[in-house]
């Protein structure tokens, strides 16, 4: 059974709400990652200035993907939240601590080790899970009678683990070069140090998530369509050379490239994803065909995603044009 036009109009939503959740509360939690391994107050509040105007608009979009899926997809919402309810758990308690450390920090003088702390932690915890899902997906969610079939800590395996610490060091390097791009001074030369070594970390939990991937998961994995789509190479071809461009721009300090080749890293990465995993919704169980609410429900929130969506768009372009440049300020 293929798709209808309504059903793919939805999961192209999803997934490109996805792209652009990732890309831009990635840095912001990159910097949160970041944020324990800096000292002085100056440092750190020239940190928390760069996100200051978006980092809790970029989690808009993450609302967007959870409200999207359980209205148009609700089969697939079941499935995802039996699976990761653990995860998903873990992710929210990640993202509420950290919004409740960055406001409190600025409202305490003798606390803010304790703030700190919870910033850096919950933002290491919410990409940390985030990657082991994607992982656990990668390895394919047994479905039965359109219900999880499988157990509570499936996701806890080598694999999954490898690629949750991938996404760490990912969003670390994404905050990196963020930082670079909106700041300068000591700060701009303290995340231009650290580049190089994320990069080169990086690399080293790709090469041990792919060995991983070809020895422990050689079955689960053989079941994407990757083989099938050769052409789908040519993405992870993209990411590993934009991952030498990222190095070749900090070497260079041209305090755009690192941040937007570490974005172009990430869309590389998406896309391979997405050729591994199309048609499905839930890898390797039900595919979007399958998954879609009928087209009567289909169509009535079309209506409201028609106007809702564009306005969430054009919002986010205008913060970002508004507080486009370098800031020098102290947030408030």
């Amino acid at each position: 059974m293929d798709a209808t036009n309504l059903a793919v109009f939805w999961a192209s939503v999803i997934a490109v709400s996805i792209l652009i959740y990732v890309i831009l509360d990635g840095f912001d939690l990159g910097v949160g990652i970041l944020f324990d391994f800096t000292r002085g107050e100056t440092n750190r509040l020239q940190m928390l200035n760069t996100i200051a105007p978006f980092w809790d608009g970029n989690e808009t979009w993450l609302v967007i993907v959870g409200a999207s899926l359980f209205a148009a997809f609700p089969a697939v919402y079941a499935v995802f939240l039996g699976a990761f309810y653990i995860p998903v758990l873990l992710m929210l308690f990640g993202l509420i601590f950290r919004g409740i450390a960055f406001e409190f920090r600025q409202r305490t003088e003798h606390m803010h080790w304790l703030w700190d702390r919870g910033f850096s932690i919950g933002s290491t915890v919410a990409a940390f899970v985030q990657g082991a899902a994607i992982g656990a997906m990668m390895r394919g969610i047994p479905v039965v009678d359109g219900h999880f079939a499988g157990h509570t800590f499936d996701w806890i395996h080598p694999f999954p683990i490898l690629t949750g610490v991938g996404l760490v060091l990912g969003y670390a390097l994404l905050g990196a070069g963020w930082i670079v791009f909106k700041s300068e001074g000591v700060l701009r030369d303290w995340a231009y140090a650290r580049i190089p070594w994320l990069v080169i970390a990086v690399f080293v939990v790709l090469g041990l998530a792919f060995t991983a991937a070809v020895t422990l998961d050689a079955g689960a994995i053989a079941q994407s369509n990757l083989r099938a789509r050769g052409w789908g190479l040519a993405f992870p071809i993209v990411g590993v050379a934009a991952l030498i461009g990222v190095i070749v721009g900090a070497r260079a300090r041209r305090d755009a490239m690192p941040f937007f080749l570490t974005t172009l890293f990430f869309v590389a990465s998406y896309l391979t994803l997405g050729v591994m995993f199309w048609p499905y919704m839930v890898p390797y169980s039900v595919t979007v065909a399958n998954a879609a609410a009928p087209d009567a429900s289909l169509g009535f929130f079309f209506v409201g995603g028609v106007i809702v969506l564009p306005m969430i768009l054009i919002y986010t372009m205008g913060v970002y044009r508004v507080f486009r440049g370098k800031r020098h300020r102290g947030y408030s």
